[in-house]
């Protein structure tokens, strides 16, 4: 039987990872940065979404989350 650390697909996403990533979508940050910033727990959350939702550039926003 094959392992599932050989197959990363089949490894399951951490269930608030997976909502930060979706959450970190909605506002508008595309999925790799998503994906990106949804794994950093020191990213504030609700700062990442009210950065682009005030406007602030995807550069800048990630200039200052990161």
């Amino acid at each position: 039987m094959p392992s599932t650390l050989a197959r990363p697909d089949a490894v399951e996403e951490n269930p608030v990872r997976r909502w930060r990533r979706e959450e970190l979508e909605r506002a508008g940050y595309p999925k790799t940065y998503a994906a990106l910033l949804s794994g950093i727990e020191e990213v504030d959350l609700h700062l990442a979404v009210e950065l682009l939702r005030k406007g602030c550039p995807l550069e800048t926003a990630l200039q200052i989350l990161l």
